[in-house]
């Protein structure tokens, strides 16, 4: 009969990762390195992006706000001042022609000196008429400085030819708020040029807006 074996001596445990050893605890978290570094500062900036352009469109002024604050220097509130809907409306060439203030895209504020007796101008084309639309409704719903003086709305001809019957739909539906003017296609302006004779219309408007018509030219 075999005699029992006898236990051998018992192992120390070896260093961590060989047989035998304890499992290592979990250290505290790691700092984050380079990479995730790099994402924070990209949402931190993303964040100040998102900030300015919230920003920005918040100070975007629309009709009622006025755009812009230039001083029309010497001119007086009775002089008629030249709205435009839009860019390209034609309001500078009707300046030109017939005098007054080229206000540019805003209001004018006659308790500042400005003109108070206006006329807004803009194109025939649907972007046109729908800029003179949201201008008026601004006007109408007393967005506008007060003293202000519509004196008509000028559509200046974006073409030769006959507009549409959408077009003249809505135009009629301006006539129903405002007196409404039509100044026909000058071919002279599209290219800056001036014009060797004017319609009739033009005459006109000067008369409606008390002017008369400058003959040295005039400029897109």
């Amino acid at each position: 009969m075999a005699s029992p074996r006898t236990p051998g001596p018992v192992k120390s445990p070896g260093p961590a990762g060989t047989p035998g050893a304890p499992k290592s605890r979990p250290g505290p978290p790691k700092a984050p390195g380079s990479a995730g570094a790099a994402s924070v500062r990209r949402a931190a900036a993303d964040r100040a992006d998102t900030d300015r352009s919230d920003t920005s469109r918040s100070a975007e002024a629309g009709w009622g706000e006025p755009k812009r604050r230039r001083p029309l220097r010497g001119k007086s509130p009775d002089e008629i001042g030249w709205v435009k809907a839009h860019g390209g409306a034609g309001a500078t060439s009707l300046c030109e022609l017939l005098g007054g203030v080229d206000v540019g895209a805003r209001w004018p504020e006659p308790a500042k000196g400005e003109p108070r007796r206006i006329v807004i101008v803009g194109r025939t084309s649907a972007r046109g008429i729908r800029a003179v639309s949201q201008a008026l409704g601004a006007l109408h719903e007393g967005k506008a400085p007060q003293g202000l003086d519509l004196v008509a709305v000028v559509l200046v001809a974006d073409t030769p030819n006959r507009l549409p019957l959408s077009l003249l739909r809505r135009i009629r539906v301006i006539r129903s708020v405002a007196h409404v003017h039509r100044v026909p296609w000058i071919p002279a302006w599209r290219v800056g040029g001036r014009p060797r004779s004017l319609p009739r219309k033009i005459n006109k408007l000067a008369q409606l807006v008390g002017a008369e018509v400058r003959h040295e030219g005039t400029a897109s």
